[in-house]
């Protein structure tokens, strides 16, 4: 049984704006059975946002990250960029981690997974991130939550300005 720990801290801003330069992707969520459910709910078609991770090329900065969480115990760290534009919505859900569970061989492990998201910059008028029924907004560059794997979460960018983040990925 899960217990949906999440915690809120604050990680001294270190970096450039290069975040807002990466090579972004659409990819779509790895739950096609979330997503019929999303859609017979009435969401559009707009949802999950772009991601540049470690298969592109990340800012040089970017490896500080891993190396913060690193000295936290965190292993097998991986780093993805996130990028919503006006409009987008990723409805209540939990990550799946499938690639991560693969590439790293965490069958039957999963509970070790952790997520932090990092706000690269302040937050903007219409951005949001909702984690286990907690809202967050009005956050300052820097502003970290960290959940538990199977944490419900959702997020939504209603403003008119992109909306970024930093996803870390690791276990424990």
């Amino acid at each position: 049984m899960a217990t949906h720990a999440v915690i809120k801290y604050h990680i001294p801003v270190f970096w450039d704006e290069e975040f807002k330069t990466l090579e972004y992707v659409q990819e779509p969520f790895n739950d096609p059975a979330a997503v019929n459910l999303w859609f017979e709910q009435g969401y559009s078609d707009k949802l999950t946002g772009e991601l540049c991770d470690m298969r592109r090329r990340l800012p040089a900065w970017a490896n500080k990250f891993v190396k913060i969480y690193a000295a936290q115990g965190w292993k097998d760290i991986g780093l993805a960029f996130y990028r919503m534009s006006t409009g987008t919505v990723m409805p209540v859900h939990q990550d799946t981690y499938k690639r991560y569970v693969k590439l790293f061989d965490l069958e039957g492990q999963e509970h070790s997974i952790r997520r932090a998201l990092v706000f690269p910059e302040a937050w903007k008028s219409g951005h949001y991130l909702e984690v286990n029924g907690q809202a967050f907004v009005n956050w300052k560059a820097g502003d970290t939550i960290e959940w538990t794997y199977d944490t419900p979460h959702a997020a939504a960018n209603l403003g008119l300005e992109d909306r970024y983040s930093l996803q870390i990925t690791g276990h424990v």
